[in-house]
């Protein structure tokens, strides 16, 4: 009897875990950090960008096949550039935040929808419980998420800034458009973790292993074979 093969230690289930745990570290970061300011900002972005990209580019090797790998690819290494840009001194304003991250946001988001709706099209017909057609609906997912933050950054001012008062605390307070930009991130962040978590963790459907005919089967086509061999010797015969 044929052997099943052996099971990959790496699928896509635990990338999808290792991109949900380092999003909702970034997510918790902005939440807890009492300092929402374009280096902090930007500290939190490069960390996870850098280390989801790196755990993209292993996934490209590791769980892709040669013809699939590309698209993973290509995500991982912008996510790797964003996180080296953000770690520049130089762009750590509140420009720099703002046209690091929406850049980012756009030009992953692209690549994951597009990855996503053409996985989707292969895999119509399938039954939906299939594993790559969940792989493509939540790359899918992620990548409208990541175009939706990108978008809504556009929308930030970026010199915005707006005193208020709280009398119970006898403080006045400032909200400015990089308080804003950085807490729109970390609410990406925790939705990303969340959204992922849910999708590593899903059970998937064991994939069928062909085997070899065994007992009566096996032994009714040797005879089969048998039977046919000897009505080609006495036809030539």
């Amino acid at each position: 009897m044929t052997k099943a093969p052996a099971a990959r230690s790496f699928e896509v289930r635990h990338v999808q875990l290792a991109r949900a745990a380092f999003a909702a570290i970034a997510a918790i970061m902005v939440t807890f950090s009492p300092d929402h300011s374009a280096a902090i900002g930007l500290s939190i972005f490069s960390g996870y960008a850098m280390a989801t990209g790196l755990v993209l580019l292993a996934a490209g090797w590791f769980v892709y096949t040669v013809d699939t790998r590309w698209p993973t690819v290509v995500l991982g290494a912008l996510f790797v550039i964003a996180g080296l840009a953000s770690g520049v001194a130089l762009f750590r304003s509140v420009t720099g935040f703002f046209v690091t991250v929406i850049i980012w946001a756009l030009l992953t988001g692209l690549v994951e929808t597009i990855t996503g709706a053409r996985g989707l099209r292969a895999a119509h017909g399938l039954p939906k419980s299939d594993a790559a057609r969940s792989e493509s609906r939540d790359g899918l997912t992620v990548g409208i998420l990541t175009i939706v933050l990108g978008l809504g950054l556009l929308f930030v001012p970026t010199q915005y800034a707006l005193q208020y008062t709280i009398d119970d605390a006898n403080a006045t307070f400032t909200l400015t458009g990089i308080i804003i930009g950085v807490g729109i991130f970390g609410g990406y962040a925790a939705i990303v973790a969340v959204y992922l978590a849910i999708a590593g963790l899903s059970p998937r459907r064991p994939a069928a292993v062909a085997t070899e005919p065994s007992g009566a089967a096996a032994a009714e086509s040797a005879d089969a074979d048998a039977r046919e061999s000897a009505n080609n010797e006495r036809g030539t015969a």
